[in-house]
């Protein structure tokens, strides 16, 4: 949900629908937030995280290792990013956009591709 939000965000933007763009950037970060909490609240409770068993143990782990260290420091770039938007500082705001909306889609697909890989 978070991704397809994230691709309909950059496409109002580019559509010029500020008002458009900035509920669905809300959208994403709530549904990003959602799954964070349920996440740690699902893992709080669960023994032990999940072995991978499939064929791509490289390429699993560099999506694994990668994923975790973008996720790590996309919290607060995406609360910066909304909070130079919201209160529309568009120069800081689109320039660390320009950083922050490729690592939270990277990060947002990626989860999504770990999942379907252990599961």
């Amino acid at each position: 949900m978070t991704t397809l939000l994230l691709i309909i965000a950059l496409w109002l933007i580019k559509k010029k629908n500020i008002q458009a763009h900035k509920t669905a950037m809300l959208m994403a970060f709530g549904t990003s937030v959602m799954f964070l909490v349920t996440y740690v609240i699902y893992h709080w409770f669960k023994p032990g995280p999940k072995a991978y068993v499939g064929d791509y143990v490289a390429t699993y782990y560099f999506i694994l290792i990668s994923h975790i260290i973008l996720a790590v420091f996309i919290i607060p770039m995406s609360l910066a990013t909304l909070y130079r938007g919201w209160n529309m500082q568009l120069a800081k705001h689109r320039k660390i956009a320009r950083i922050t909306y490729p690592i939270w889609l990277y990060v947002s697909v990626t989860g999504v591709a770990i999942y379907l890989m252990l599961y």
